[in-house]
């Protein structure tokens, strides 16, 4: 035995020394005074736990067994820390696996008596039902230190009922259950308690159920959850609960860390502050080395506050431990080097100091003693010669740390304009005409305004003046005003987003720059202002396919099949923030026409693949599954359906207001029946597919609709039916189509469905596309249609006489282009079956070129021109114009367009664009 290390953990602690009397015997264990020198590991203390606990199943023999190995543990884990012989992040993370077993195994413990008497918890879903134990604070963190209770949350994924002889709902069972795993682990005995257990951070706090299903949780989150409870689920960690425990706490995450930069973070940790200011003055805990000035929670919240307004973004800012999280501000260039080690080394001093003071007498406490003699043992524990000399090295760490927090809270807001507000207004005042002075005035003294309560009002006066200096740095001040007055108007009651624009000033110069462009994009906004989230948190990167896919699968994973318009209200706003974020790139970081129209067809071949596994879902669990055309069953891996897009979708050349031109096509058995309960035949089985899908996409509510869907181009048009068989289609297409319904199918592609059907309609399109033609009847027909639409879609004599083109209809258009692309895929791939792979007019034009079918000029000049003119198409649609422009600006492009038109397609059209 070591003499002298003994006798300095019995200095250091009062607790060691009642632990010894009552326990002489922990200084002959095997484990203990040759080994305080090792760390534990997890799986050793877990083994611990459960050797110490084998075979227990009295409740008071196991409650006894318990205690005296946490008393073990704690003398050996003060010996340690006494004798300098472990750290800070060690102790900690044993002190938090003791916990974890000690959990899990009254959990378990606690479990029994409930099974016995109320039979197995089960789901709705069938499953049985598991109570999901989530770690919150240190214990979250696994940061525990020497006398610190464990803050907990109970939750299970499912309700239901128990199967058993008294039958009690699901939520019922797991209070039960979490009732007595409270009471084993935290009710005092003659040998002391295991853990202190606080369910306060629950929803709802103290008074509230005590268990709580996923759903609850998720809608709680959603709807009520506060912007402290942010700062608190950061830590959340799953203890107990598998897979349904981890599904839960992921769904917290967008809760806890926001997608945008989250400016807000600040104006709450403000008033955390000052309600903890409050609290330690209300209290005269100045010397409280956590909650005091310069303390732990400080270097938590410097901590936390980058978290919580860049963890959405920089996914390794959302570590629960300080420490880590910490050195990755440092990484990330948030925090400067000298930041990073001042506030470490304060931290982990401080930590060190409450293990110290805390050891004295297992009390939960940080404040500093005041008997001299409990001085005397913290200064000899941390080796400090006098008090005097303990508290200059103290406070000089916590004035460090004080410096980064209050640097951190002055360095924003601490520019506001509305010192300047008077001048700002002045200058405004001079730019705006009569109309939009009114604006303002029936703005600020409307009926609107009178009905807001006092602090929106006061956030809304905060956020003015930055509204006002922005718009005047704006090119052109008053337009940008006025179309942003309603969208102010529309988001003034949810004030988060006005904190958020005020705290971003580079948020609010690109908002004003985006309304001086489009206001289209403006109007989005203002009606939906929960878009304001992508726009704030944007970094002006196209969206990437598989981030789509990733993002709207795991925003519809936790929706019942049931509830419809949860999913369609998440189709919705998945589609009009993803074309947002678009707009903004195309507008802000000026990305090029392809790119944009890629995302933006991207975007529209998401939501029709997630749209059509709904509906086939939907009318499956209704009906049973039908067999495939080969007497295959058609389950959702295999669904024989597949979604066919023409025009601008299918050559992905969308814009921001484009409808999808869609036809829907199976290959299921159309006379066999499904093999559900309500059973229907596989014609009518396909059906109802589309017709759901058609639901789901087009229907208006709230949130308005995914997409307007055109599906007269299908074989028959509206008179055919809404879904063909591959094998109807096919005999249509060759027996029965139009030649403008074979132009048609040289923008068809499979943009969803089911893959070998898709690589069949591939086929079959290519098939159709090479028939052998006569290429004056191919001309014939094609000019014969232009004319058709140039009639009844172009501009008028009038209009052409005012100097009006129509940039997509008029003669040297953007749909002249699109018909001579057609025009060379009909008549020409019979002999060069290149031509018909595309179904994008660029490709076509220049698989057009290496064929030899037009010149590399020829193609370069029409590909320039169509680009320009789908570029202006972009540009008119975000303005909110149509597509009427001055025919002056276009003549040198239409002159190319119309010139390559007249030698390919009619020869005898002469090119007199001036006297039209």
């Amino acid at each position: 035995m070591n003499a002298e290390q003994l006798q300095k953990t019995l200095r250091a602690s009062q607790y060691a020394e009642q632990v010894l009397s009552l326990h002489s015997t922990f200084l002959e264990q095997d484990y203990a005074v040759d080994q305080f020198q090792y760390s534990l590991t997890t799986e050793k203390i877990h083994q611990l736990v459960q050797e110490t606990l084998a075979n227990l199943a009295d409740e008071i023999q196991w409650m006894k067994a318990i205690r005296i190995l946490r008393a073990r543990l704690m003398f050996r884990w003060i010996w340690q820390d006494a004798n300098q012989l472990t750290n800070v992040v060690t102790l900690t993370q044993e002190l938090s696996d003791f916990a974890d077993a000690s959990i899990n195994a009254a959990k378990e413990f606690a479990r029994v008596p409930l099974l016995a008497k109320h039979g197995e918890p089960v789901g709705y879903n069938g499953k049985v039902q598991d109570l999901i134990v989530i770690a919150m604070g240190k214990l979250g963190a696994q940061e525990l230190n020497l006398s610190s209770d464990i803050d907990l949350i109970f939750a299970f994924d499912e309700q239901g009922e128990t199967n058993g002889r008294k039958c009690i709902d699901v939520q019922q069972f797991c209070i039960l259950w979490g009732q007595k795993l409270i009471y084993l682990l935290e009710h005092i005995t003659a040998d002391g308690f295991v853990f202190r257990v606080d369910m306060r951070l629950r929803p709802w706090g103290d008074g509230s159920a005590l268990a709580i299903s996923h759903i609850a949780l998720e809608k709680y989150l959603s709807q009520h959850g506060r912007e402290w409870e942010r700062y608190a689920w950061i830590k959340a960690r799953v203890v107990s609960g598998g897979k349904e425990g981890d599904d839960l706490l992921e769904m917290t995450r967008p809760f806890v860390f926001r997608k945008y930069v989250d400016y807000t973070a600040f104006e709450a940790m403000r008033e955390m502050k000052a309600m903890i200011e409050r609290e330690v003055a209300r209290r005269n805990i100045s010397d409280d080395i956590k909650l005091g000035a310069g303390g732990i929670r400080e270097v938590e919240f410097i901590v936390q506050v980058f978290q919580l307004i860049y963890g959405g973004s920089k996914l390794e800012l959302q570590d629960r431990q300080c420490l880590v999280s910490l050195q990755h501000l440092g990484e990330v260039g948030l925090l400067d080097e000298q930041a990073v080690i001042d506030l470490e080394d304060a931290y982990l001093f401080l930590r060190r100091l409450e293990h110290a003071i805390q050891a004295l007498n297992d009390q939960q406490t940080q404040s500093l003693p005041t008997e001299k003699d409990l001085r005397n043992r913290i200064i000899e524990t941390l080796s400090f010669a006098t008090w005097e000399q303990f508290l200059d090295v103290l406070n000089e760490k916590r004035s460090k740390v004080i410096y980064q927090f209050e640097h951190l809270i002055k360095e924003k807001g601490c520019d506001s304009p509305a010192e300047n507000f008077s001048q700002l207004e002045q200058q405004l005042d001079d730019l705006l005409d009569e109309h939009a002075k009114n604006l303002i005035h029936e703005f600020w003294y409307g009926h609107a305004i009178k009905k807001l309560p006092a602090k929106a009002v006061q956030r809304l006066k905060e956020f003015w003046p930055h509204l006002i200096e922005a718009v005047l740095q704006s090119d052109q001040p008053q337009m940008a005003l006025v179309r942003l007055m309603p969208l102010v108007e529309s988001v003034m009651r949810r004030t988060v987003y006005l904190v958020m624009l005020i705290e971003s000033k580079g948020a609010l110069q690109r908002l004003v720059k985006m309304a001086t462009v489009s206001p289209w994009i403006c109007e989005e906004l203002t009606h939906y202002p929960v878009l304001l989230d992508e726009f704030l948190s944007m970094d002006f990167e196209l969206p990437k396919r598989k981030d789509l896919e990733d993002s709207l699968r795991q925003q519809l994973l936790r929706i019942e099949i049931d509830q419809v318009e949860d999913q369609m209200r998440v189709l919705r706003l998945f589609k009009k923030s993803n074309v947002l974020t678009v707009a903004a790139s195309d507008v802000l970081a000026e990305s090029p026409l392809m790119k944009v129209s890629d995302a933006l067809t991207d975007i529209a071949e998401v939501s029709v693949t997630a749209t059509l596994h709904l509906a086939y879902q939907m009318v499956a669990k209704r009906h049973g599954y039908p067999l495939d055309a080969e007497g295959q069953r058609c389950s959702l891996q295999h669904i024989a359906f597949a979604v066919i897009g023409y025009g601008k979708v299918g050559g992905i050349e969308l814009g921001y207001g484009s409808d999808l031109d869609l036809v829907f096509i199976h290959y299921m058995d159309e006379q066999a029946d499904t093999d559900g309960q309500k059973v229907i035949s596989g014609f009518e089985f396909a059906m109802r597919v589309a017709q759901k899908f058609m639901s789901l996409m087009t229907t208006q509510t709230l949130d308005g609709r995914v997409y307007e869907v055109d599906t007269r181009l299908r074989p028959s048009g509206e008179a055919g039916l809404l879904v063909t068989s591959l094998k109807a289609f096919e005999q249509y297409q060759l027996k029965s189509a139009w030649v403008w319904e074979h132009q048609a199918i040289v923008r068809a592609r499979s943009i969803a469905g089911e893959t070998t059907l898709r690589a069949k309609f591939e086929e079959l399109r290519c098939k159709i596309l090479t028939l052998p033609r006569e290429e004056q009847s191919v001309r014939q027909e094609v000019l014969n249609m232009r004319q058709k639409m140039k009639d009844h879609l172009g501009s008028s004599k009038e209009q052409k006489k005012d100097g009006i083109f129509h940039l997509k209809q008029d003669a040297g258009g953007i749909v002249d282009i699109e018909f001579m692309a057609q025009y060379v895929v009909l008549a020409w791939s019979g002999t060069n079956p290149d031509l018909a792979h595309y179904s994008d007019n660029v490709r076509i034009l220049e698989d057009a070129a290496k064929a030899g079918c037009l010149s590399s000029d020829d193609v370069s000049a029409l590909i320039q021109a169509y680009l320009s003119e789908r570029a202006e198409s972009h540009r008119l649609a975000l303005a909110n114009h149509n597509m009427q422009v001055s025919a002056a600006d276009w003549h040198d492009t239409r002159e190319v367009v119309c010139k390559l038109w007249q030698r390919l397609i009619d020869p005898t059209a002469t090119f007199a664009l001036e006297s039209e």
